[in-house]
């Protein structure tokens, strides 16, 4: 394969489209997408700069550097494939995370910035670059938390309304029957 047709399969997005992807904004999906790409190469150039914090023999600061390389790389490779076209697989993976639903991509951004935080608590790289990476993972969160109700919805849930107006019929029914209350319930002879 030449260098020149794997850019342009790295380029493509063959992966499936989730359907919870339709409610979301277009500017925050290319938010997320660059916040990551931004913030992978910006938290690699920090985790480098903080790994130099073994000259005075701080080992958590070495760790907290290679964790925090290693997360950014994590990340361009989720967000930028074509960022790392030098890898194999790069592809496979970034189209498997394209699959996932984007709790899924939250709570793996948010994993992965809180280790060099607990490691090397005072020193401003690892805020400035694992924060980034938090605050993918929070932008991703926040788009699986999806859209916010119309204002009339969310005014009739306000004046104490047991259903918006818009809801589905499904959403109507009374949910405090309980299992044992339910004659529909299939019981042992």
């Amino acid at each position: 394969m030449s260098l020149a047709d794997k850019i342009t399969m790295l380029m493509s997005r063959s992966g499936p489209d989730n359907a919870q992807k339709d409610d979301i904004p277009w500017w925050m999906r290319f938010a997320g997408r660059a916040l990551g790409t931004v913030g992978g190469f910006i938290a690699i150039i920090l985790g480098l700069f903080n790994c130099t914090g073994i000259i005075v023999l701080s080992v958590s600061s070495l760790i907290a550097g290679i964790w925090q390389m290693l997360a950014g790389f994590v990340l361009l490779v989720c967000e930028a494939p074509c960022c790392c076209f030098f890898v194999d697989y790069v592809q496979t993976l970034s189209d498997k995370m394209e699959t996932r639903p984007y709790w899924n991509k939250a709570a793996l951004y948010i994993a992965l910035a809180l280790p060099p935080f607990f490691l090397c608590f005072l020193s401003l790289s690892t805020w400035f670059g694992s924060g980034l990476i938090f605050a993918t993972g929070i932008v991703y969160g926040m788009m699986a938390l999806g859209k916010k109700g119309s204002r009339d919805d969310m005014a009739a849930m306000a004046a104490g309304g047991s259903t918006p107006p818009g809801a589905p019929l499904a959403a109507s029914q009374d949910h405090s029957v309980t299992l044992m209350e339910d004659p529909d319930v299939w019981r042992p002879n």
